[in-house]
Protein backbone atom coordinates (compact mmCIF):
# COMPACT_ATOMS: atom_id res chain seq x y z
CA UNK A 1 0.00 0.00 0.00
CA UNK A 2 1.35 3.56 -1.07
CA UNK A 3 2.05 6.13 1.89
CA UNK A 4 -0.27 8.44 0.08
CA UNK A 5 -3.34 5.48 1.46
CA UNK A 6 -1.68 4.97 4.57
CA UNK A 7 -1.69 8.49 5.54
CA UNK A 8 -5.07 8.79 4.44
CA UNK A 9 -6.67 5.87 6.82
CA UNK A 10 -4.59 7.05 9.50
CA UNK A 11 -6.56 10.86 8.91
CA UNK A 12 -9.95 8.43 8.39
CA UNK A 13 -9.06 6.76 11.52
CA UNK A 14 -8.62 9.52 13.50
CA UNK A 15 -11.39 11.77 12.88
CA UNK A 16 -14.55 12.07 14.38
CA UNK A 17 -16.79 9.24 12.96
CA UNK A 18 -20.73 10.44 12.12
CA UNK A 19 -23.76 8.33 13.75
CA UNK A 20 -26.32 6.73 12.54
CA UNK A 21 -30.34 6.31 13.79
CA UNK A 22 -33.53 4.93 12.70
CA UNK A 23 -36.45 6.99 13.58
CA UNK A 24 -39.94 7.81 12.37
CA UNK A 25 -39.22 8.24 9.08
CA UNK A 26 -35.96 6.95 7.92
CA UNK A 27 -32.53 7.19 8.95
CA UNK A 28 -30.53 9.80 10.20
CA UNK A 29 -26.67 10.98 10.35
CA UNK A 30 -25.18 12.26 13.20
CA UNK A 31 -22.17 14.30 14.14
CA UNK A 32 -19.87 14.96 16.44
CA UNK A 33 -20.22 18.07 18.24
CA UNK A 34 -17.19 21.30 18.24
CA UNK A 35 -15.26 20.30 21.36
CA UNK A 36 -16.12 16.84 21.51
CA UNK A 37 -18.62 14.87 24.56
CA UNK A 38 -21.39 15.02 22.33
CA UNK A 39 -23.00 13.86 19.22
CA UNK A 40 -25.75 16.30 17.36
CA UNK A 41 -28.56 15.35 14.86
CA UNK A 42 -29.90 18.88 13.25
CA UNK A 43 -32.91 19.43 10.98
CA UNK A 44 -34.59 15.70 11.84
CA UNK A 45 -38.37 16.49 10.34
CA UNK A 46 -40.89 15.52 12.79
CA UNK A 47 -44.53 15.71 10.59
CA UNK A 48 -45.18 16.35 7.00
CA UNK A 49 -44.14 19.63 5.65
CA UNK A 50 -47.33 21.97 6.40
CA UNK A 51 -47.28 22.77 2.06
CA UNK A 52 -50.40 23.58 0.32
CA UNK A 53 -53.75 21.95 0.95
CA UNK A 54 -51.49 20.99 4.84
CA UNK A 55 -51.65 25.29 5.30
CA UNK A 56 -53.69 25.23 8.50
CA UNK A 57 -54.20 21.66 9.41
CA UNK A 58 -52.97 19.55 12.50
CA UNK A 59 -49.37 18.48 11.75
CA UNK A 60 -49.40 15.30 9.63
CA UNK A 61 -47.06 12.24 10.13
CA UNK A 62 -44.00 12.69 8.70
CA UNK A 63 -43.38 11.50 4.65
CA UNK A 64 -40.81 8.54 5.06
CA UNK A 65 -37.55 8.94 2.85
CA UNK A 66 -35.38 6.24 1.48
CA UNK A 67 -31.84 7.34 1.78
CA UNK A 68 -29.83 8.50 4.89
CA UNK A 69 -30.45 12.07 5.98
CA UNK A 70 -27.31 13.87 6.38
CA UNK A 71 -27.28 15.97 9.88
CA UNK A 72 -28.72 19.86 8.42
CA UNK A 73 -27.21 22.23 10.28
CA UNK A 74 -28.84 25.02 8.54
CA UNK A 75 -32.49 23.76 8.64
CA UNK A 76 -34.68 26.53 7.77
CA UNK A 77 -36.66 28.47 10.38
CA UNK A 78 -40.13 28.77 9.86
CA UNK A 79 -41.84 31.56 8.05
CA UNK A 80 -41.75 34.93 9.58
CA UNK A 81 -41.33 38.29 8.78
CA UNK A 82 -38.09 40.43 9.10
CA UNK A 83 -38.47 42.27 12.13
CA UNK A 84 -34.58 43.38 12.42
CA UNK A 85 -33.52 41.13 15.77
CA UNK A 86 -34.59 38.14 13.60
CA UNK A 87 -33.29 38.59 10.17
CA UNK A 88 -30.56 35.63 10.11
CA UNK A 89 -34.05 33.41 10.79
CA UNK A 90 -35.94 35.34 8.24
CA UNK A 91 -33.41 34.90 5.74
CA UNK A 92 -33.49 31.07 5.95
CA UNK A 93 -37.03 30.32 6.23
CA UNK A 94 -39.10 28.37 4.67
CA UNK A 95 -42.66 26.67 5.02
CA UNK A 96 -40.64 23.22 5.52
CA UNK A 97 -39.98 23.80 8.65
CA UNK A 98 -41.18 21.20 10.95
CA UNK A 99 -38.16 19.69 12.04
CA UNK A 100 -36.15 19.19 15.21
CA UNK A 101 -32.72 18.91 16.74
CA UNK A 102 -30.95 16.74 19.40
CA UNK A 103 -27.93 16.79 21.26
CA UNK A 104 -26.83 14.04 23.18
CA UNK A 105 -23.91 12.69 25.57
CA UNK A 106 -24.32 8.98 23.73
CA UNK A 107 -26.93 6.68 22.20
CA UNK A 108 -26.86 4.38 24.85
CA UNK A 109 -28.28 4.73 28.79
CA UNK A 110 -31.08 6.51 29.54
CA UNK A 111 -30.66 10.20 30.34
CA UNK A 112 -33.34 13.04 31.07
CA UNK A 113 -34.94 15.25 28.25
CA UNK A 114 -34.92 18.64 28.10
CA UNK A 115 -36.77 20.08 25.41
CA UNK A 116 -36.25 23.76 24.31
CA UNK A 117 -39.40 25.76 22.61
CA UNK A 118 -37.75 28.77 21.28
CA UNK A 119 -39.71 32.46 21.87
CA UNK A 120 -40.24 35.26 19.27
CA UNK A 121 -43.95 36.74 20.10
CA UNK A 122 -45.09 33.21 18.35
CA UNK A 123 -44.38 34.95 15.24
CA UNK A 124 -40.24 35.03 14.96
CA UNK A 125 -37.57 33.09 16.29
CA UNK A 126 -35.72 29.33 15.45
CA UNK A 127 -34.30 26.80 17.05
CA UNK A 128 -31.32 27.18 15.40
CA UNK A 129 -27.97 27.48 17.75
CA UNK A 130 -29.88 25.41 20.89
CA UNK A 131 -27.65 22.62 20.31
CA UNK A 132 -24.91 24.17 20.70
CA UNK A 133 -25.14 24.34 24.54
CA UNK A 134 -23.09 22.42 26.37
CA UNK A 135 -25.71 21.60 29.04
CA UNK A 136 -25.51 18.23 27.90
CA UNK A 137 -22.60 17.73 29.86
CA UNK A 138 -24.04 17.65 32.96
CA UNK A 139 -26.10 13.89 31.64
CA UNK A 140 -29.16 15.17 29.75
CA UNK A 141 -30.38 15.16 26.49
CA UNK A 142 -30.84 18.67 24.47
CA UNK A 143 -34.05 19.01 22.67
CA UNK A 144 -34.87 22.09 20.06
CA UNK A 145 -38.27 22.23 18.76
CA UNK A 146 -39.93 24.35 15.37
CA UNK A 147 -42.88 25.14 14.99
CA UNK A 148 -45.23 27.53 12.58
CA UNK A 149 -45.53 30.64 13.00
CA UNK A 150 -47.57 33.72 12.82
CA UNK A 151 -50.76 33.78 10.29
CA UNK A 152 -49.40 30.10 9.08
CA UNK A 153 -49.27 28.88 12.94
CA UNK A 154 -52.17 31.20 14.62
CA UNK A 155 -54.31 31.85 11.95
CA UNK A 156 -58.24 30.75 12.85
CA UNK A 157 -59.99 30.51 9.69
CA UNK A 158 -63.88 29.70 9.21
CA UNK A 159 -63.28 27.37 6.16
CA UNK A 160 -60.16 25.80 8.39
CA UNK A 161 -62.97 25.38 11.02
CA UNK A 162 -65.41 23.79 8.92
CA UNK A 163 -62.89 21.38 7.79
CA UNK A 164 -61.92 20.67 11.54
CA UNK A 165 -65.54 20.13 13.32
CA UNK A 166 -65.72 23.72 13.92
CA UNK A 167 -62.15 24.47 15.43
CA UNK A 168 -59.57 26.51 14.16
CA UNK A 169 -56.21 27.85 15.29
CA UNK A 170 -53.17 27.07 17.41
CA UNK A 171 -51.53 25.49 14.56
CA UNK A 172 -47.95 26.07 16.26
CA UNK A 173 -49.06 24.48 19.84
CA UNK A 174 -50.40 21.50 17.93
CA UNK A 175 -46.84 21.17 16.07
CA UNK A 176 -45.00 21.48 19.50
CA UNK A 177 -46.85 18.40 20.59
CA UNK A 178 -46.47 16.39 17.82
CA UNK A 179 -42.95 16.94 18.17
CA UNK A 180 -43.46 16.06 21.94
CA UNK A 181 -45.06 12.81 20.45
CA UNK A 182 -42.09 12.14 18.27
CA UNK A 183 -39.60 12.34 21.21
CA UNK A 184 -41.95 9.98 23.03
CA UNK A 185 -41.38 7.25 20.08
CA UNK A 186 -37.85 8.18 19.39
CA UNK A 187 -35.79 9.62 21.86
CA UNK A 188 -34.35 6.37 23.64
CA UNK A 189 -32.58 5.96 20.84
CA UNK A 190 -30.72 9.01 21.51
CA UNK A 191 -29.91 7.69 24.95
CA UNK A 192 -32.59 9.56 26.53
CA UNK A 193 -35.72 8.80 28.91
CA UNK A 194 -38.90 9.15 27.65
CA UNK A 195 -40.11 8.73 30.98
CA UNK A 196 -38.28 11.56 32.22
CA UNK A 197 -38.75 14.65 29.81
CA UNK A 198 -39.04 18.08 31.08
CA UNK A 199 -40.41 20.77 28.71
CA UNK A 200 -38.69 24.74 29.24
CA UNK A 201 -39.12 27.42 27.21
CA UNK A 202 -38.60 31.85 26.95
CA UNK A 203 -40.65 34.39 26.33
CA UNK A 204 -43.33 33.19 24.17
CA UNK A 205 -41.71 29.60 24.05
CA UNK A 206 -42.13 29.63 27.99
CA UNK A 207 -46.16 30.88 27.52
CA UNK A 208 -46.35 27.65 24.83
CA UNK A 209 -44.57 25.68 27.45
CA UNK A 210 -47.50 26.69 30.26
CA UNK A 211 -50.12 26.23 27.14
CA UNK A 212 -48.44 22.80 27.09
CA UNK A 213 -49.19 21.98 30.59
CA UNK A 214 -52.92 23.11 30.60
CA UNK A 215 -54.07 21.34 26.90
CA UNK A 216 -55.64 18.15 27.68
CA UNK A 217 -54.07 16.09 24.36
CA UNK A 218 -50.31 17.02 25.98
CA UNK A 219 -50.41 15.27 29.33
CA UNK A 220 -48.83 12.15 28.63
CA UNK A 221 -46.16 13.82 27.04
CA UNK A 222 -43.63 15.04 29.20
CA UNK A 223 -43.29 15.04 33.21
CA UNK A 224 -41.94 18.67 34.31
CA UNK A 225 -41.82 21.92 33.07
CA UNK A 226 -39.33 25.34 33.15
CA UNK A 227 -41.45 28.46 32.29
CA UNK A 228 -38.90 31.37 31.72
CA UNK A 229 -41.04 34.47 31.37
CA UNK A 230 -43.75 34.12 29.78
CA UNK A 231 -47.42 32.61 30.85
CA UNK A 232 -50.99 32.19 28.98
CA UNK A 233 -51.72 35.43 27.02
CA UNK A 234 -48.86 37.48 28.89
CA UNK A 235 -51.73 39.40 30.98
CA UNK A 236 -54.43 39.21 28.66
CA UNK A 237 -57.52 37.59 28.76
CA UNK A 238 -58.02 35.03 26.13
CA UNK A 239 -59.50 35.34 22.95
CA UNK A 240 -62.80 33.48 21.96
CA UNK A 241 -62.79 31.19 18.60
CA UNK A 242 -65.65 33.78 17.71
CA UNK A 243 -62.86 36.45 18.05
CA UNK A 244 -60.13 34.67 16.63
CA UNK A 245 -62.36 33.87 13.36
CA UNK A 246 -62.64 37.69 12.91
CA UNK A 247 -58.89 37.93 12.14
CA UNK A 248 -59.24 35.45 9.84
CA UNK A 249 -61.93 37.67 8.27
CA UNK A 250 -59.73 40.20 8.64
CA UNK A 251 -57.34 38.19 6.14
CA UNK A 252 -60.00 37.04 3.50
CA UNK A 253 -60.35 40.86 2.99
CA UNK A 254 -56.94 41.60 2.73
CA UNK A 255 -56.43 38.54 0.55
CA UNK A 256 -59.26 38.71 -1.60
CA UNK A 257 -59.65 34.68 -0.87
CA UNK A 258 -63.58 35.43 -0.74
CA UNK A 259 -63.90 33.31 2.44
CA UNK A 260 -62.66 30.92 0.65
CA UNK A 261 -60.00 28.26 2.38
CA UNK A 262 -58.77 26.71 -0.61
CA UNK A 263 -58.21 30.63 -2.35
CA UNK A 264 -56.24 31.09 0.97
CA UNK A 265 -53.97 28.36 0.57
CA UNK A 266 -53.19 29.46 -2.82
CA UNK A 267 -51.97 32.63 -1.69
CA UNK A 268 -48.01 33.11 -1.86
CA UNK A 269 -45.84 33.10 0.70
CA UNK A 270 -44.88 36.79 0.71
CA UNK A 271 -48.60 37.72 0.38
CA UNK A 272 -49.42 35.95 3.77
CA UNK A 273 -46.41 37.24 5.27
CA UNK A 274 -47.70 40.97 4.19
CA UNK A 275 -51.20 40.35 5.54
CA UNK A 276 -49.57 38.71 8.99
CA UNK A 277 -48.30 42.68 9.48
CA UNK A 278 -52.29 44.01 9.05
CA UNK A 279 -53.98 41.74 11.06
CA UNK A 280 -55.09 43.38 14.37
CA UNK A 281 -57.16 42.65 17.60
CA UNK A 282 -58.81 45.15 19.08
CA UNK A 283 -58.32 44.21 22.39
CA UNK A 284 -54.93 44.30 22.72
CA UNK A 285 -51.98 47.43 23.20
CA UNK A 286 -49.90 46.42 20.34
CA UNK A 287 -50.12 44.19 17.20
CA UNK A 288 -46.85 43.03 17.90
CA UNK A 289 -48.78 40.87 20.75
CA UNK A 290 -51.33 39.20 18.42
CA UNK A 291 -50.07 35.79 18.43
CA UNK A 292 -49.62 35.96 22.47
CA UNK A 293 -52.96 36.37 23.09
CA UNK A 294 -54.31 32.96 23.43
CA UNK A 295 -57.07 31.78 21.30
CA UNK A 296 -59.52 29.49 22.85
CA UNK A 297 -59.56 27.14 19.17
CA UNK A 298 -62.02 24.43 21.03
CA UNK A 299 -60.08 21.21 20.65
CA UNK A 300 -56.65 21.20 21.60
CA UNK A 301 -57.61 24.16 24.06
CA UNK A 302 -60.76 23.30 24.83
CA UNK A 303 -61.49 25.79 27.73
CA UNK A 304 -59.42 28.91 29.03
CA UNK A 305 -55.89 27.97 30.01
CA UNK A 306 -57.14 29.26 33.96
CA UNK A 307 -59.77 26.20 33.85
CA UNK A 308 -57.16 23.82 32.25
CA UNK A 309 -54.53 24.21 34.72
CA UNK A 310 -57.02 24.06 37.45
CA UNK A 311 -58.02 20.75 36.37
CA UNK A 312 -54.32 19.73 35.43
CA UNK A 313 -52.59 16.64 36.53
CA UNK A 314 -49.89 18.38 39.47
CA UNK A 315 -46.22 17.99 37.76
CA UNK A 316 -43.37 19.92 39.04
CA UNK A 317 -43.20 23.34 37.54
CA UNK A 318 -40.69 26.55 37.69
CA UNK A 319 -42.09 30.08 37.14
CA UNK A 320 -39.91 33.28 37.01
CA UNK A 321 -39.93 36.05 35.55
CA UNK A 322 -36.66 39.18 35.22
CA UNK A 323 -36.68 42.30 37.29
CA UNK A 324 -36.78 44.23 34.09
CA UNK A 325 -38.24 42.58 31.08
CA UNK A 326 -39.83 45.13 29.14
CA UNK A 327 -42.97 47.34 28.41
CA UNK A 328 -45.16 48.80 25.60
CA UNK A 329 -43.48 52.44 25.51
CA UNK A 330 -45.43 55.61 26.77
CA UNK A 331 -48.40 54.72 29.12
CA UNK A 332 -51.61 56.20 28.71
CA UNK A 333 -52.56 56.40 32.73
CA UNK A 334 -55.62 57.83 32.89
CA UNK A 335 -57.31 54.74 30.44
CA UNK A 336 -54.41 52.16 30.97
CA UNK A 337 -54.85 51.73 34.71
CA UNK A 338 -58.85 51.42 34.92
CA UNK A 339 -58.54 49.00 32.15
CA UNK A 340 -55.92 46.55 33.98
CA UNK A 341 -57.17 47.12 37.23
CA UNK A 342 -60.21 48.61 37.62
CA UNK A 343 -62.08 50.15 40.59
CA UNK A 344 -58.54 49.50 42.43
CA UNK A 345 -56.97 51.83 39.48
CA UNK A 346 -56.50 55.08 42.18
CA UNK A 347 -54.28 52.38 44.62
CA UNK A 348 -52.37 51.02 41.28
CA UNK A 349 -51.89 54.86 40.53
CA UNK A 350 -50.48 55.75 44.03
CA UNK A 351 -48.18 52.36 43.89
CA UNK A 352 -46.11 53.14 40.91
CA UNK A 353 -45.86 57.12 42.20
CA UNK A 354 -47.72 58.40 39.01
CA UNK A 355 -48.12 61.59 40.41
CA UNK A 356 -45.16 62.50 42.47
CA UNK A 357 -43.14 65.31 41.61
CA UNK A 358 -39.41 64.59 40.99
CA UNK A 359 -40.44 60.91 41.43
CA UNK A 360 -37.46 58.84 40.85
CA UNK A 361 -36.78 55.53 38.88
CA UNK A 362 -35.98 52.51 40.51
CA UNK A 363 -32.19 51.29 39.27
CA UNK A 364 -33.31 47.78 39.15
CA UNK A 365 -37.00 48.08 38.56
CA UNK A 366 -36.21 51.13 35.72
CA UNK A 367 -38.81 53.46 34.30
CA UNK A 368 -42.18 53.63 35.88
CA UNK A 369 -43.40 52.56 32.31
CA UNK A 370 -40.94 49.52 32.24
CA UNK A 371 -41.96 48.80 35.70
CA UNK A 372 -46.03 49.10 34.73
CA UNK A 373 -45.48 46.90 31.97
CA UNK A 374 -42.83 44.08 33.53
CA UNK A 375 -45.55 43.74 36.47
CA UNK A 376 -48.53 43.17 34.16
CA UNK A 377 -47.40 41.43 31.09
CA UNK A 378 -45.00 38.94 33.37
CA UNK A 379 -44.20 39.65 36.91
CA UNK A 380 -48.08 39.39 37.94
CA UNK A 381 -49.13 36.32 35.99
CA UNK A 382 -46.28 34.36 37.04
CA UNK A 383 -47.52 34.59 40.40
CA UNK A 384 -51.01 33.90 39.46
CA UNK A 385 -49.84 30.80 37.26
CA UNK A 386 -47.43 29.49 40.37
CA UNK A 387 -50.85 30.00 43.15
CA UNK A 388 -52.88 28.41 40.67
CA UNK A 389 -50.74 25.05 39.91
CA UNK A 390 -49.66 24.98 43.74
CA UNK A 391 -53.39 24.71 44.76
CA UNK A 392 -53.23 21.14 42.78
CA UNK A 393 -50.62 20.50 45.30
CA UNK A 394 -48.15 20.34 42.66
CA UNK A 395 -44.22 21.15 43.47
CA UNK A 396 -43.82 24.83 42.10
CA UNK A 397 -40.54 26.83 42.52
CA UNK A 398 -40.73 30.57 41.51
CA UNK A 399 -37.72 32.98 40.92
CA UNK A 400 -36.65 36.43 40.00
CA UNK A 401 -33.41 36.91 37.89
CA UNK A 402 -31.99 40.22 38.20
CA UNK A 403 -28.24 39.73 36.37
CA UNK A 404 -26.87 41.39 33.05
CA UNK A 405 -23.46 40.29 31.39
CA UNK A 406 -22.78 43.74 31.53
CA UNK A 407 -23.29 44.40 35.10
CA UNK A 408 -26.47 46.85 34.11
CA UNK A 409 -29.67 46.39 34.19
CA UNK A 410 -31.62 43.27 33.27
CA UNK A 411 -33.69 42.40 30.35
CA UNK A 412 -35.92 39.83 28.56
CA UNK A 413 -34.27 36.98 27.73
CA UNK A 414 -31.16 37.93 29.91
CA UNK A 415 -31.02 34.65 31.88
CA UNK A 416 -31.14 32.43 28.75
CA UNK A 417 -26.90 32.26 28.33
CA UNK A 418 -26.98 31.59 32.33
CA UNK A 419 -28.69 28.22 31.24
CA UNK A 420 -27.49 26.82 28.34
CA UNK A 421 -23.78 28.40 28.50
CA UNK A 422 -23.90 27.93 32.59
CA UNK A 423 -22.37 31.92 33.32
CA UNK A 424 -21.67 31.71 36.87
CA UNK A 425 -22.91 34.74 39.26
CA UNK A 426 -22.43 35.83 42.83
CA UNK A 427 -19.66 33.61 44.39
CA UNK A 428 -20.21 30.87 41.73
CA UNK A 429 -23.79 30.15 41.51
CA UNK A 430 -25.34 27.81 38.82
CA UNK A 431 -28.76 28.81 37.37
CA UNK A 432 -27.91 25.65 35.01
CA UNK A 433 -27.00 23.50 37.62
CA UNK A 434 -30.92 24.03 38.82
CA UNK A 435 -32.42 23.75 35.91
CA UNK A 436 -30.13 20.54 35.30
CA UNK A 437 -30.90 19.33 38.81
CA UNK A 438 -34.77 19.67 38.18
CA UNK A 439 -34.81 17.74 35.17
CA UNK A 440 -33.27 14.82 36.87
CA UNK A 441 -35.01 14.75 39.69
CA UNK A 442 -37.87 17.24 39.88
CA UNK A 443 -36.58 19.24 42.13
CA UNK A 444 -33.63 22.40 41.30
CA UNK A 445 -32.09 21.34 44.83
CA UNK A 446 -28.76 20.12 45.16
CA UNK A 447 -25.60 19.38 46.99
CA UNK A 448 -23.67 22.73 47.01
CA UNK A 449 -26.37 24.96 46.20
CA UNK A 450 -28.23 27.51 48.27
CA UNK A 451 -31.64 26.50 49.26
CA UNK A 452 -34.28 27.29 47.01
CA UNK A 453 -37.67 26.81 48.92
CA UNK A 454 -40.63 25.68 47.61
CA UNK A 455 -43.44 27.49 46.41
CA UNK A 456 -46.77 26.89 47.91
CA UNK A 457 -50.20 28.24 48.20
CA UNK A 458 -49.44 29.75 52.39
CA UNK A 459 -46.20 29.72 51.97
CA UNK A 460 -45.31 31.67 48.29
CA UNK A 461 -41.53 32.22 48.54
CA UNK A 462 -39.48 32.80 45.73
CA UNK A 463 -35.59 33.05 45.64
CA UNK A 464 -34.10 35.95 43.62
CA UNK A 465 -30.85 35.17 41.67
CA UNK A 466 -28.49 38.41 41.08
CA UNK A 467 -25.13 39.38 41.77
CA UNK A 468 -25.11 38.32 45.09
CA UNK A 469 -26.06 35.33 44.25
CA UNK A 470 -29.10 33.10 45.52
CA UNK A 471 -31.57 34.78 47.54
CA UNK A 472 -35.08 33.10 49.55
CA UNK A 473 -37.77 35.94 49.24
CA UNK A 474 -41.32 36.26 50.58
CA UNK A 475 -44.18 36.91 48.23
CA UNK A 476 -43.02 39.09 45.75
CA UNK A 477 -44.67 42.26 44.41
CA UNK A 478 -47.95 41.47 46.39
CA UNK A 479 -49.24 44.66 46.79
CA UNK A 480 -49.61 45.25 42.98
CA UNK A 481 -50.15 41.93 41.69
CA UNK A 482 -52.84 41.12 44.53
CA UNK A 483 -54.88 43.86 42.24
CA UNK A 484 -54.36 41.74 38.47
CA UNK A 485 -55.83 38.43 38.06
CA UNK A 486 -55.28 37.66 34.18
CA UNK A 487 -52.82 34.99 33.84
Amino acid sequence: MSIAALLALALQAGSPQPAVVAVTGGRVEGMPAAGGGALLFRGMPYAAAPLADLRWRAPQPVEPWADIRPDQPDAPACLQNDSGWNRGDYLRSAEDCLTLDVRTPGLTGKRPVMVWIHGGSNRAGSARGTVQSRITDRGVVLVAVQYRLGIFGFLPHRGAAAEAGGHAGNYGLMDQAAALRWVQQNIAKFGGDPANVTIFGESAGSQDVSLQLAAPGSRALFAKAILQSGTPGFGMAPRSLAEGLAIGDQADVLLDSGGSIGELRRRSVQALLDADLKLADPKIVTNGFLWLRTTIDGAFLPRTPRELLATAPARPVIVGSNRAEFGTGTVAWDTALPERFGRGAARARAFYRIDQAGREDDPRLGPVELEYGTDWIFRCPAGRVAELLSRRDASVWRYEFDLAQDGGRTSHAAEIPFVMNDLRFGTGASLQRYWVNFAVTGDPNGTGLPTWPRFTRADQRHVLFDARGVTPDAKLRAPICSMLEEL
